[in-house]
């Protein structure tokens, strides 16, 4: 029987999986995989320090692979199980499904698991990797990417409104801390206050000219995340953001940069770095390029990449997130004839 792509969005949709609380909605998908006649394996990951990740857990996170026993796949689809916070439900009208992770990813994941139904049915050699972290540090496809299954290519999901991206922008994580000394806020020439330092700091980081690319289009940076101080009255004696710089190209000018602008006032380090890649043309699908970066500059181990996927990234990580319906359909159609294709 075949799988129905739209139910199975809704069950994903309705279990929370925020990045580093993916136990639960792993544990489904192995379960429904297992069921669907695939060998499983859980590919567990380590949870980070919580001193010094914002919104980490503790609970078990694991990796999902399913495949034919013994089996060398020739093509793996692959996606994320984690979403953003907040964790939004699912609701639907006659077109649309709404709700966190509609578009990214679970909607996705329930395309592949489609696809790899019809495609195994066709006697091609398929397996499915759903990773955790994607959202946060692809710490699931660097563990992944480890465990290879010698497959020759891999199709990335991430909303590409279903065209095939020719290039992906890369991420780089920033990380910057600035320390002071406490003092009585009526005498703050008895202290150093380190949301100074950390605010005149972001100033200069946002004035910082970026590279571009003719094809990928400019660098973009983003202050995601501040933190700091102790009360109103107290000169607080630590501050830290964490920003987020959409990468064209080699990373190290962008560093250089930031270490140099930040000098003396805060500690610059750099938690995620995801090259930007670049891919090619398969037949006449439609393509685009990609402005996000994606879990493929950690899954270099699973074969030539190539990024596609329902939905659009305009409503990812909104309130609005939602997916069509018609179109997550159509990307089954389109995983089965891409990977058709690709395996000749």
């Amino acid at each position: 029987m075949p799988i129905d792509a739209i139910d199975l969005t809704r069950k994903l949709v309705n279990i929370e999986s925020i990045s580093y609380h993916e136990g639960a909605a792993g544990a489904f998908l192995a379960e429904f995989l297992e069921n669907a006649r695939y060998a499983v394996e859980r590919m567990p990951v380590q949870q980070p320090n919580l001193a010094v990740t914002p919104g980490a857990g503790q609970g078990e996170r694991f990796n999902v692979y399913a495949g034919a026993t013994g089996e060398t796949p020739d093509v793996v689809l692959s996606t994320h199980m984690d979403t953003v916070p907040p964790f939004i439900a699912c609701t639907e009208d006659d077109e649309y499904l709404y709700g966190r992770g509609t578009c990214d990813a679970k909607g996705i994941i329930a395309a592949q698991v489609a696809a790899a139904e019809r495609l195994r049915d066709a006697g091609v050699k398929v397996g499915l990797l759903f990773v955790v972290g994607e959202e946060r540090d692809s710490a699931g496809a660097k563990e992944a990417n480890k465990h290879p299954r010698g497959s020759t290519f891999l199709i990335n999901g991430e909303p590409t409104e279903n065209r095939l991206a020719l290039a992906t922008k890369g991420a780089l994580r920033v990380e910057l801390r600035a320390h002071g000394r406490m003092a009585h806020s009526a005498y703050p020439e008895l202290g150093e206050s380190a949301i100074d330092k950390l605010v005149e700091a972001l100033h200069d980081v946002l004035a910082m000219p970026l590279p571009a690319d003719p094809e990928i289009g400019p660098a973009t940076l983003n202050i995601g995340l501040i933190s700091g101080g102790r009360a109103p009255n107290v000169v607080p004696d630590k501050a830290e953001a964490h920003i987020l710089v959409r990468t064209v190209g080699p990373s190290e000018e962008v560093k250089e940069a930031v270490t140099r602008v930040v000098a003396g006032r805060c500690e610059a380090s750099f938690s995620l770095d995801l090259a930007c890649v670049r891919m090619r043309r398969v037949g006449n699908l439609p393509t685009m390029v990609a402005k996000f970066a994606t879990d493929i500059p950690s899954l270099t181990n699973w074969g030539e990449p190539f990024l596609l996927g329902p939905g659009s990234i305009h409503v990812a990580h909104t309130p609005e997130e939602r997916i069509s319906k018609k179109e997550l359909l159509e990307c089954v159609e389109l995983y089965v004839e891409l990977a058709s294709s690709l395996v000749g």
